[in-house]
């Protein structure tokens, strides 16, 4: 079981603490009462994904033996205009850093990530629309 424990820190700041001792700060805007010291909660959502997925694919494409020397995932999130704001679509760009990384290994890490491991990804898909696109770039 994951646990979480979330505390006051004082105005709209909250601490988070997992299960496994990592903390982080949250905050809301200065125009919703904070004072934008910390991640939107919608912000960590976005965050995970990109980690969630990017932790699948370089798994992959590491037993792939792709010379993969960088990853990284721009997630866009667009929420629905009435509450509780859900992210209605979700585009996640995977940017695949390397040597003759072949293009076939990496729609196939996509792929059994978005399908098949991903949970971040699997609970935002409830809700909404989750596209995906890639680029390699050779180093």
């Amino acid at each position: 079981m994951f646990e979480a424990k979330v505390t006051l820190a004082g105005g709209m700041q909250f601490e988070g603490v997992s299960s496994s001792g990592h903390r982080l700060i949250m905050d809301a805007d200065n125009d919703s009462g904070g004072q934008n010291k910390g991640f939107r909660p919608t912000e960590l959502l976005l965050v995970g994904f990109g980690g969630c997925s990017g932790m699948d694919v370089i798994s992959i494409l590491r037993k792939k033996r792709q010379n993969v020397t960088g990853l990284e995932m721009n997630v866009k999130g667009v929420k629905a205009d009435s509450h509780p704001h859900v992210y209605k679509d979700v585009h996640i760009e995977y940017v695949v850093r390397g040597k003759e990384i072949q293009k076939e290994a990496v729609e196939r890490a996509i792929a059994l990530s978005l399908d098949k491991y991903c949970s971040v990804g699997a609970t935002l898909a409830k809700a909404g629309t989750i596209t995906h696109s890639y680029r390699i770039v050779e180093e």
